[in-house]
């Protein structure tokens, strides 16, 4: 599939690793190894998709051009408008032209985060109460030294996002009302650490921070008839899932753990996986619908909100 790369910022680059020969050109106002200036640039009989790399506030501008024009578009987390109907318009676009628009949130290919869905899908949990997850990482200075990310809400949307992707990928679009626990601007001039919460059936806890010195992700399910926990993510390894089955009327539990040591396989298996959505002309906008409202809601709150 002839594919271009649009933004050769980190996350572009790792994008256009993995494509590897399939893509033909690449786009960055900036960067001098791109290939192209601006996307208008690039002849429109000259590739079939798209990889959009670029910052939040260009996104929807950008996939209405590619959408427009029949071309397939994965684009980077999370896909943000100042309304839901600027999203269902991309949606409609998509399938008006029979193509692909795919937003990447790569952890739900993550080994154990697949593992934890079979888990609650399978019933063998039974009721689940609460589900806590922490993600963090100590990348506070290079935010605040981008000339871009450190705005707005911060690590609430730029992490926040993965987190609530996560909800909607276990659990399915649970009606909770979320809420901003706390929110604090230690180091940053956008929110740095943030804490999610939101009552409901199970009860859901979001913890999510650019200061966490060593980077880590922690998950527990805690449920009627046992538990489930994830200590870390493939890139960062090991990383372990443990299930526990509860002991009647109480006792140490049975437990079973399974541990990998493996480089990251996500970004192969999501463009893998982007390439067989594209030849089902199949679109995953109905999520970004969820998330969007829910992100918009508590951005509005935070940004709103008194003392830190």
């Amino acid at each position: 599939m002839r594919t271009i790369v649009i933004g050769l910022g980190v996350q572009g680059k790792k994008r256009a690793a993995v494509a590897g020969a399939e893509v033909i050109g690449t786009v960055d106002p900036v960067q001098p190894e791109a290939t192209y200036k601006t996307v208008t640039d690039v002849s429109l009989g000259g590739y079939d998709a798209a990889l959009v790399c670029t910052p939040d506030d260009t996104k929807v501008e950008l996939l209405s051009y590619l959408l427009g024009h029949g071309k397939h578009v994965l684009v980077e987390k999370p896909l943000v408008a100042s309304n839901n109907a600027d999203i269902g318009r991309l949606l409609d676009l998509a399938r008006a032209r029979g193509v692909t628009c795919y937003t990447a949130y790569n952890h739900r290919l993550e080994p154990h985060f697949i593992r934890m869905k079979q888990l609650i899908d399978s019933g063998e949990l039974a009721r689940i109460y609460r589900c806590r997850m922490f993600y963090g990482n100590g990348t506070a200075r290079d935010v605040r030294d981008s000339p871009w990310r450190d705005k707005g809400a911060g690590v609430l949307v730029d992490l926040g996002s993965h987190l609530l992707d996560t909800v909607l990928f276990w659990f399915g679009p649970v009606d909770h009302e979320f809420r901003v626990v706390s929110r604090h601007r230690f180091e940053n001039a956008a929110f740095d650490h943030v804490v999610l919460g939101a009552e409901g059936m199970p009860v859901l806890e979001l913890e999510v921070t650019l200061l966490s010195w060593r980077n880590r992700f922690t998950c527990d399910v805690l449920a009627e008839r046992g538990s489930a926990h994830i200590e870390s993510l493939c890139k960062w390894g090991p990383s372990t899932f443990t299930r526990r089955r509860r002991r009647l009327p109480s006792g140490r539990p049975d437990e079973e753990s399974v541990t990998l040591v493996q480089p990251d396989p996500t970004w192969t298996l999501e463009w893998e996986h982007f390439k067989q959505l594209c030849r089902r002309a199949e679109s995953n906008l109905s999520n970004d619908l969820w998330l969007n409202q829910r992100l918009n809601a508590l951005t509005a709150a935070a940004l709103a909100g008194g003392r830190e």
